[in-house]
């Protein structure tokens, strides 16, 4: 979150924030707020300094015998009392709707982040891996329509369990996502990353020290309770991501200069309702409510945060490069930049079953598989997490980042589709056949029950 005591001298930094990226917040509520808690608290200071020194007189004058003159301090120091009850009273309203009020603000957007509306004025920094494409197909069959085939995506019965959002992978698929995520979790530990395995369930705490609460309470599961309720300390949401918990593993602690940089890695499913994502791809695995990811999240002190945003964005591609998918490194404008982010690439990978009439740069789509962010101090203010120098010296806010490393499902298309051989089966990475046993191709399995009937 922003300091009051940002807010407060930089009013226009802040609104040119809000208006860039498209967040809608009363600020000369907020500001007027802060004014008047301000004064209050000074009011406050006088009422308590003159209440001090009538409290020294009352014993003076009983001393002295002036007992009409005491009487009338003692009389004065319990109008004081009242004021000052009141005053105090009054200041913790304001004080509690201050507080509510910053967390709405969102992180100022770092001075180098182009400025733009939406998504289509994203700059493209660079494309990867189109030099030496592989020999596609003629036509490249969509992984939803694909898995099926092959019986390694299940979209009816993932339904029939849990609701739409959701699938079974089986047989090679299953394994295909397993071994992504002890490739991708064995390479981090290469880069210097340290394994977390995290919680799946967060406390409301954790939620909002990362940012998803308040803003983002209607795409979260809650274990208990609708969203449409309030929530409280207590509740319990199913993580939307593993930078929750991992950013959360040292809220309201003060770490030490010798500690950083400090790099975590942790697998989890994530849950999400994406409520707001009306309209959205809807078949396959692009956009489901749970999904396998590895996340990177690092500490750091202030004046090191840029340069390591530069080396996260390297160590999340490396994923791709090893794997040989073709890619592409996204720069968030500030209308796309998000709430809690100061700076944020996108690392976007070339999924081929679309149409290639203009050729491979012009065809196909390209699928989100990280987002590589640095939030500054953003996180760190509401999650209370700082570093000294030295034990002696006074504490401060450090840096936070994270990055997928990657968003397992979309991987999986991408190499179901960009893999994919004439004959219908998909060739798997080679980096990937040690975590499957040695398995070159995918070729498919047996269907199971009378849905084989069909087949025969």
């Amino acid at each position: 979150m922003l300091s009051r005591q940002f807010v407060r001298e930089n009013p226009e930094t802040v609104r040119e924030a809000l208006a860039n990226k498209g967040v809608d917040v009363d600020l000369d509520r907020i500001l007027a707020v802060d004014e008047e808690w301000r004064e209050l608290k000074q009011r406050g200071d006088d009422l308590r300094h003159e209440r001090n020194q009538v409290s020294s007189k009352i014993g003076e004058l009983k001393a002295a015998g002036e007992h009409e003159e005491a009487e009338e301090a003692i009389e004065r120091s319990q109008e004081l009392k009242s004021e000052l009850q009141e005053i105090e009273s009054r200041a913790d309203e304001l004080e509690a709707e201050l507080e509510e009020s910053l967390l709405e603000l969102p992180q100022i957007p770092h001075e180098s982040v182009p400025v733009g509306e939406d998504e289509d004025e994203n700059v493209e920094v660079r494309r990867e891996g189109f030099d030496a494409l592989r020999e596609l197909p003629e036509a490249v069959e969509p992984h939803y329509d694909l898995g099926e085939r092959l019986e390694i995506l299940d979209f009816e019965r993932g339904a029939k369990v849990s609701g739409g959002g959701f699938y079974f992978a089986k047989g090679d698929g299953a394994r295909l996502e397993h071994a992504l995520i002890q490739f991708m979790l064995e390479l981090h530990r290469e880069q210097g990353y340290h394994d977390v395995f995290p919680p799946l369930p967060v406390n409301s705490a954790s939620m909002q020290g990362t940012g998803q609460l308040p803003k983002f309470t209607e795409d979260a599961y809650r274990v208990e309770g609708t969203n449409e309720e309030e929530y409280d300390d207590d509740d319990l949401w199913l993580l939307p991501t593993a930078e929750v918990p991992v950013t959360n593993l040292h809220r309201d602690e003060i770490l030490l200069d010798e500690d950083l940089p400090l790099k975590y890695q942790a697998y989890s499913p994530n849950f999400r309702q994406e409520a707001g994502e009306h309209g959205t791809e809807t078949r396959g695995i692009v956009r489901v409510h749970q999904f396998n990811k590895v996340e990177m999240v690092n500490f750091v002190k202030p004046e090191n945060s840029y340069d390591r945003l530069d080396g996260l964005v390297d160590e999340a591609e490396e994923v791709l490069r090893r794997l040989e998918l073709p890619y592409r490194i996204l720069e968030m404008c500030t209308g796309d930049l998000g709430f809690t982010q100061a700076k944020k690439y996108d690392i976007e990978v070339w999924a081929p079953a679309d149409d290639m009439e203009d050729g491979p740069e012009e065809g196909g789509r390209w699928l989100e598989v990280s987002s590589v962010s640095n939030f500054e101090d953003f996180q760190a203010r509401r999650a209370g997490i700082q570093y000294r120098e030295e034990h002696h010296e006074s504490a401060e806010h450090l840096h936070t980042l994270n990055g997928s490393g990657l968003a397992v499902p979309r991987i999986v298309v991408a190499i179901l589709e960009y893999y994919q051989n004439e004959d219908g089966t998909v060739t798997v990475p080679e980096p990937l056949r040690p975590y499957m046993g040695g398995t070159e191709v995918i070729d498919g399995h047996d269907a199971v029950g009378e849905s084989k009937l069909g087949e025969e």
